[in-house]
């Protein structure tokens, strides 16, 4: 019988990666998931572990909970140490983790910026570097990056968008580095607005009726939710998946190619035109 894949997600606790964490459980993965516990910048999420914990349990998944910095390469290390000390491998890293205060760069300062780059973009690199030795041993792995349209530049996110951008170099380049050593490293874009994260819900105030507002949606005709990308990341997972690497996948409205898809107006069916001036090559 074949031993059950495990798979650390980072910033699991909360919003997208809370779904990915019961998403991958609920398919017979074991999960180690992290995230802190305190109120971060721009989001909402805190005191999140004892509710989810608790929700796992009654579910009877097998999930390990942890409270850890991604951007602090002990804790990291701390959180992989505990993964291969329980369970003796690490199949999958499902970088996750990320925050997102919105702003131009006249108004962004210098000590956002940091934490920004710290969270988002060297904590990917603290921790799929703390996986991937493990990953060569064994023979392979997978790496799931979850990034952003942003990454190709938004208004009023320079900070975050940059860091963003900075992602999709980064998987290629681990895809690159590691196709011999048989990890396959992909990239899922969340997009169509509405995805509940500390993140998205920091930026309405809290106000969950202001997400998807207005939203272009997904080819669904509704809003994605974390489980659309929870879905997303377990395929590329999965065996199914065993020659895919260096990838985006776009789970929303091809934010990953810098849009826009024609927002619904007047009626269900109505939508507004796109005008030239707004289609960006």
């Amino acid at each position: 019988m074949t031993a059950p894949k495990v798979a650390i997600v980072t910033g699991g606790t909360f919003g997208i990666g809370k779904a990915i964490t019961l998403t991958l459980a609920r398919r017979g993965y074991r999960v180690v998931s992290f995230g802190l516990e305190g109120k971060q910048i721009s989001s909402i999420a805190e005191r999140a572990i004892p509710a989810l914990r608790d929700e796992a349990k009654a579910e009877g998944l097998e999930v390990e909970l942890l409270e850890a910095d991604v951007s602090i390469a002990g804790d990291v290390a701390r959180v992989v140490d505990f993964t291969l000390g329980k369970y003796g491998r690490v199949d999958a890293l499902i970088n996750n983790a990320a925050i997102g205060p919105l702003g131009t760069v006249i108004d962004t300062d210098e000590a956002t910026w940091d934490r920004i780059f710290a969270v988002n973009t060297k904590g990917v690199f603290l921790s799929s570097k703390a996986v991937l030795p493990n990953m060569i041993d064994q023979g392979g792995g997978s790496i799931v990056i979850v990034g952003s349209g942003a990454g190709w530049g938004k208004p009023n996110m320079a900070a975050y968008a940059a860091s963003k951008g900075a992602l999709f170099a980064l998987a290629a380049s681990l895809a690159y580095d590691h196709f011999n050593d048989r990890i396959r490293v992909n990239t899922v874009i969340p997009g169509g607005g509405g995805i509940v994260s500390g993140m998205s819900l920091g930026r309405v105030g809290g106000d969950i009726n202001r997400l998807g507002k207005e939203a272009p949606g997904t080819v669904a005709g509704r809003v994605a939710t974390g489980e659309d990308l929870a879905h997303a990341v377990a395929f590329l997972l999965s065996d199914d998946a065993q020659t895919i690497s260096g990838t985006v996948i776009d789970v929303g409205c091809f934010a990953h190619q810098g849009g826009p898809i024609p927002r619904k107006r007047t009626s269900e069916n109505a939508v507004q035109p796109v005008k030239p001036e707004q289609v960006h090559p």
